[in-house]
């Protein structure tokens, strides 16, 4: 295969310059057992105790050991007064090894979470597949062979990187926004680890040393009617959070397909340097090359430039 197409298609979105039929992946070892838990924590559970929570976990994941994965999920949900609004924030983990060595750890190196060894529980990796999609650990392992959607949905996903760590004010008026908007949810990724390690330049994929975690906005409705609800609301937190994320450019998740973020129309390239920021001309060479007749094309595909081609 041509060097630059194999580069191209492991991170700048395949799809733009060929049909992969085939992988081979690399398997790395692990241990037999896991360690999973999700451990939530209300507004409404004392003075800024889940923000508190939420900075020393900015401050301590991009260097944490590198088998731990923490996510942070913030959601709204009903208050305990009758209705009222609050934001539960939820600290969702994995990690490669035992319980009791990953609680004292925890303990140590992120003491606000306060994990205990019953917030716990210990799983083979496989059922680490049902722990991330919310599948309750207790049903068999072949339901994850079961390709029939359970429901069908709408839904509008967006990104964004944070660099610099968000002060408390800053969460506080993200859980103000978010309150106020009450049909999106977010979730924040953690970098850092075997990512950071990797040169930006390897692959297409840019997103590399110096982002401490992706942040992704989530819109999930059943309803087509309910559409532009859940867009707008969408736009309007993506919006609030523009001080606190990464500028020129403001980087994005390529499969999130965003089209928000803009598309290929005019031969416009802007967007795509929020993906892949100084890999794009690579990628605009070697689409040139193997597609010049931009056969492999979508809204945000490579496009073919007259000056490239």
């Amino acid at each position: 295969m041509d060097e630059d197409l194999f580069w191209a298609i492991r991170g700048g979105g395949a799809a733009s310059f060929a049909v992969v039929l085939a992988w081979r992946l690399e398997l790395v070892r692990i241990p037999k057992t896991l360690t999973v838990f999700s451990i939530g924590r209300t507004l409404e559970e004392g003075a800024s105790r889940a923000t508190d929570t939420v900075l020393q976990w900015q401050d301590f994941v991009p260097k944490a050991n590198k088998n731990l994965f923490i996510r942070v999920q913030p959601r709204v949900i009903n208050g305990t007064k009758p209705g009222s609004k609050t934001v539960r924030v939820n600290f969702i983990g994995m990690y490669l090894g035992r319980a009791k060595k990953l609680v004292n750890y925890l303990n140590k190196s992120f003491p606000l979470l306060g994990l205990k060894l019953q917030d716990c529980k210990q799983i083979p990796w496989i059922k680490s597949t049902q722990f991330w999609f919310d599948v309750p650990l207790d049903i068999p392992t072949e339901s994850l062979l079961n390709r029939v959607p359970q429901f069908k949905y709408f839904s509008k996903f967006r990104s964004d990187y944070v660099q610099k760590p968000i002060s408390k004010a800053g969460y506080e008026a993200i859980w103000k926004k978010l309150i106020e908007l009450e049909v999106i949810f977010m979730q924040f990724n953690p970098y850092g680890g075997r990512v950071s390690e990797i040169p930006e330049h390897e692959i297409p994929f840019p997103h590399r040393a110096g982002n401490l975690f992706k942040i992704q906005y989530n819109g999930v409705w059943l309803l087509d009617s309910l559409g532009d609800r859940y867009i707008n609301a969408s736009r309007e937190l993506y919006d609030t959070l523009a001080p606190f994320v990464s500028k020129n450019p403001r980087e994005h998740f390529l499969d999130y397909r965003d089209l928000d973020v803009g598309t290929n129309e005019y031969d416009n390239t802007a967007f795509a340097y929020s993906y892949f920021k100084g890999n794009l001309l690579r990628l605009l060479s070697t689409k040139a090359k193997v597609d010049p007749d931009n056969f492999f094309r979508y809204e945000q595909s490579i496009p073919v430039l007259p000056q490239i081609h």
